[in-house]
């Protein structure tokens, strides 16, 4: 006689590799999450940036324990004597590196592997007459969903294939057989049925009430097409020149379009710079946005002055970066006082064409932020915030040794009152 034993057998197979399978999607994801909060400010996994390039470090450095060590507190490793980390701490200036004492060893190996797998993106060289080819980060969770289907419907065959031969046997046997119930009213289809759709269900509801009101990777069309890679990128044009409010003030500000206009009273074409295209692959005429410029200021090229002044009016901006009303948050303090680079929470804008909200901006996001960011202390030869004076007890355990590092968490950046009115 057949039992439903090896029914339930396969059963819990299947779900084990489901979960398996969609396990391992959710630490590639992590990895990439949790090397854009903590890492990518100062590294990229194939390119030097403010530190080296990161693709590879396993093989350098094949002791994880130690790697795991390094990335905790740098500057205990620094002073074992590590003959690789001190080399690469005189290479790079003699700057430490952020300590993440928070890090746990397997999100450090979920970091590792992401960057050991990453591919850079690939870009059609110019004069091919197409748009650049952007390599997307690859993304399978469909492809697992639709697996985890296809194993879901198997299963199901199986247990009716199981049924069928369980009556097969019953009837070699002379056992009488049962009525047999229609699958809409099988209380084991319903059941699995009615969880499947209650885990997806409350899935679905829980992330969509964690994004209410966080608007990640908003990415508007802009009055003038203003491409951040040509202005900060290769003309190497510093932020604060746009948005000089950021270093003295709550917020960075939209530049004025006389700003605009001092560069543009003599740049009145784009005819040497890369190609330009929008996020849907079109072409744009660089040399056209900027005569919308002179549309807005009333500003003449052929004569040089500004002719049409009564014409002039302001560029609508569509602001991209938005937060609550009752969360406080000031660039001045971040940029000057904290020495946070705008890529920090505005992402590669040098690399963006087309900006877009690159961080998510969530308290928690934050909070990891003021967890992990160290405090510009001044140190014995008076480098440094003076401000931070006033921590008399953290400089003494900065002297002694008991403390290594201060972060902002230590000195209050945690307290709800910091940012909430």
């Amino acid at each position: 006689m057949i039992h439903h034993r090896p029914t339930k057998k396969l059963f819990f197979s299947i779900l084990f590799s489901a979960l398996v399978l969609m396990g391992n999607t959710l630490f590639a994801q992590d990895g990439r999450a949790l090397f854009m909060t903590n890492c990518a400010s100062c590294h990229n996994p194939v390119k030097v940036v403010i530190g080296p390039a990161l693709k590879g470090v396993s093989e350098r450095i094949p002791d994880k324990k130690l790697l795991h060590d390094w990335i905790h507190n740098n500057n205990k490793v620094l002073a074992s004597g590590n003959p690789y980390f001190n080399a690469l701490y005189t290479q790079y200036n003699k700057t430490s590196m952020t300590t993440f004492p928070s890090l746990t060893d397997g999100e450090i190996d979920a970091i590792i592997k992401y960057v050991e797998t990453y591919q850079a993106p690939s870009t059609t060289p110019d004069g091919g007459g197409g748009s650049p080819a952007v390599q997307q980060q690859e993304d399978h969770t469909l492809l697992y969903g639709i697996l985890t289907l296809i194993l879901a419907v198997i299963m199901l065959v199986l247990m009716q294939v199981n049924s069928s031969l369980k009556k097969l046997s019953d009837d070699k046997e002379g056992i009488p057989a049962s009525e047999p119930i229609p699958f809409y009213r099988n209380k084991v289809y319903i059941a699995f049925i009615v969880l499947i759709l209650f885990v997806l269900g409350g899935y679905w509801l829980v992330q969509g009430a964690i994004g209410l009101g966080r608007t990640k990777n908003y990415q508007p069309e802009q009055p003038i097409f203003y491409s951040h890679k040509v202005h900060a990128g290769i003309n190497q044009i510093s932020c604060l020149y746009c948005h000089g409010n950021a270093w003295e003030s709550k917020h960075a500000t939209v530049p004025s379009l006389n700003v605009c206009m001092n560069c543009h009273a003599a740049i009145n074409d784009y005819t040497k710079g890369p190609k330009l295209y929008r996020e849907d692959g079109s072409e744009v005429n660089g040399t056209a946005e900027i005569q919308k410029l002179y549309s807005y200021t009333g500003y003449d090229p052929k004569t040089g002055r500004y002719d049409n002044i009564k014409d002039a009016k302001p560029i609508e901006w569509i602001k991209i970066h938005n937060l609550p009303d009752h969360v406080f948050f000031s660039h001045a303090q971040h940029v000057r006082a904290g020495k946070v680079q705008c890529q920090t929470c505005h992402g590669e804008i040098q690399k963006m064409d087309e900006v877009k909200q690159f961080a998510e901006l969530s308290m928690g996001w934050c909070i990891n932020c003021h967890r992990t960011t160290k405090v510009n202390f001044s140190d014995s030869s008076g480098n440094g915030n003076k401000f931070y004076d006033i921590y008399e007890r953290f400089h003494t355990e900065l002297k002694t040794g008991k403390k290594d590092s201060v972060t902002v968490e230590n000195i209050g950046g945690t307290e709800c009152q910091k940012c909430h009115y």
